[in-house]
């Protein structure tokens, strides 16, 4: 929409400003139609799908309903942003009739009155006129209830003058959900991993219907009133000067064929705490469709400090300017060793696990202490260590076949070693990269339950509440309480101030919602 005031007087200049907007809302009316249309084809190949359940049924079939399910929870989702983000001149697609809300649910009135206690237009007594009444569905633990929000309208009774307190806004504009239930469908499906059919499977057993488009409708408008303070957290998170990085794989369908290809989500952490700093953890998560070297190039371009990762060669290009500098992590080290270990223990690798596990005994007697302390008990009793197991690789390197998979563990360490090393000389690193690690044990435990992504903008999604429900818990808050409280006011909430909403700014008012 154009205002008034800023339209210039040049005729010329007013034309290609209308023709502009025209060629936006034709590109917006017809990117909704084709999605549209693909989630009305989806459908149908779901509705045919099903009816052959009916009939013999096969573990392929099943896989390919859940696949079209998971797909259009993601296409059903972007359709909601895309319409958030259009213009009013775009039509909205035509929505199913709502149906009303289950009687059998109990009801909480929240009588809202004006804040006159007299006519704001002549100062005139006010009297009942009558009243407005929306009904708005909420979750609140193990039950449902609906909450009718009672706008009571008072009348002047000196003049024509009629006074009414404002609607309540909502998460979602004329949206069904209150925040708390909102809350509860986003941490069921990306921390509970628990996909949106199998949510309205479990609300229909309590006699409320919700069907699994309309949540995908609730996640995608969620997500995109969340992004700023996804954004917030990101640019808290690279604030830092120390980072820890990794990525996990995550299949995600593939356009066309119904098969899954491997894309990534990259995590990076920020957690000083082992060094006893007070500032707030955070984790912020990135989706790519696949790993190659620009996506953790581009995530860290401007970022200046230590990087603490994997020995994955994607980030060398980071490490060559000086700005970033590599630290690596002794756990992957340990593994390579315990994993020859537990498949044909020998005497070299029960000696590698025994010298690696003395400098891991050093950490934890001083994890919480200031940085200049860590470093100066390192270079004590760790330096030594770590002079005399470098000294004993390399002799054990020359006794072993270059071929073998012991040889190739100790050239992974001596490769390393600069940057294995370097936590030795700044007590803000760490010995391991298991704080990105940690990060990622639930993606990978969720594998397990939905599979994979129903598209990249799925993946995108789930990145960002990842980040959030991730932070909530390095903060110790209840990620659900959180988002509850975050949907609450975050509308209403202007956007320039929207790191009071990142999980330590907001701990101690979650109960005020």
């Amino acid at each position: 929409m154009f205002n008034a005031a800023d339209l210039p007087d040049d005729i010329a200049t007013l034309k290609a400003m209308l023709l502009a907007s025209a060629a936006q809302v034709a590109h917006l009316s017809a990117e909704l139609s084709t999605r549209t249309a693909e989630i009305e084809h989806l459908k149908l190949v779901l509705a045919k799908l099903r009816r052959m359940q009916f009939g013999k049924r096969s573990e392929k079939l099943d896989q390919q309903i859940e696949q079209l399910e998971l797909k259009l929870e993601d296409l059903e989702a972007e359709q909601a942003v895309a319409e958030a983000k259009a213009p009013a001149e775009v039509a909205p697609r035509k929505k199913a009739e709502r149906k009303p809300l289950p009687p059998h649910l109990p009801r909480e009135e929240r009588i809202v009155h004006p804040d006159q206690d007299a006519c704001p237009s002549c100062g005139g007594g006010l009297k009942h006129l009558g009243e407005d009444v929306s009904e708005q569905l909420e979750y609140v633990p193990a039950s449902f209830r609906v909450i009718r929000h009672v706008r009571p309208k008072l009348a002047c009774s000196c003049c024509d003058c009629i006074v009414q307190a404002p609607a309540a806004s909502r998460p979602i504009e004329r949206g069904l959900a209150g925040p708390g239930l909102l809350a509860h469908v986003l941490v069921a499906k990306f921390a509970d991993h628990m996909p949106l059919y199998r949510q309205s499977a479990i609300y229909a057993r309590e006699g409320v219907e919700l069907e699994r488009s309309l949540l995908a409708n609730w996640v995608g408008a969620s997500s995109n009133l969340l992004s700023p303070l996804v954004e917030a957290l990101r640019r808290h998170v690279f604030a830092a000067t120390k980072l820890h990085a990794d990525d996990t794989p995550l299949p995600v369908l593939a356009p066309g064929n119904g098969k899954t290809k491997t894309a990534r989500l990259w995590t990076y952490v920020r957690d000083d705490r082992p060094s006893g700093s007070d500032e707030a953890p955070a984790v912020w998560f990135a989706y790519t469709p696949d790993r190659k070297g620009e996506h953790p190039q581009a995530h860290l371009k401007g970022f200046a400090g230590v990087l603490q990762a994997d020995a994955y060669a994607g980030f060398n290009a980071i490490y060559e300017g000086g700005q970033v500098r590599e630290a690596a992590c002794w756990a992957h080290v340990r593994r390579k060793f315990f994993d020859l270990h537990a498949a044909r223990p020998s005497a070299l690798s029960t000696e590698a696990l025994r010298r690696i596990g003395a400098l891991y005994a050093i950490e934890e007697d001083i994890r919480g202490k200031p940085p200049d302390e860590r470093r100066a008990v390192r270079r004590e009793y760790a330096v030594p260590l770590l002079v005399d197991l470098e000294r004993w690789l390399r002799a054990m390197l020359e006794t072993l076949s270059r071929k073998s998979d012991t040889a190739a563990a100790i050239q992974y360490a001596l490769k390393l070693w600069p940057a294995l090393t370097r936590y030795t000389e700044d007590g803000r690193i760490e010995i391991d990269n298991s704080a990105a690690e940690r990060a990622l044990r639930g993606i990978a435990l969720g594998r397990r339950n939905y599979l994979f992504a129903g598209a990249d903008s799925g993946g995108e999604r789930a990145a960002a509440i990842y980040g959030l429900i991730g932070t909530a818990k390095l903060n110790a808050v209840d990620p659900e309480a959180y988002l509850r409280y975050v949907l609450t006011h975050i509308a209403d909430h202007p956007v320039s101030r929207v790191d009071d909403f990142l999980p330590w700014n907001c701990a101690d008012k979650l109960g005020t919602v």
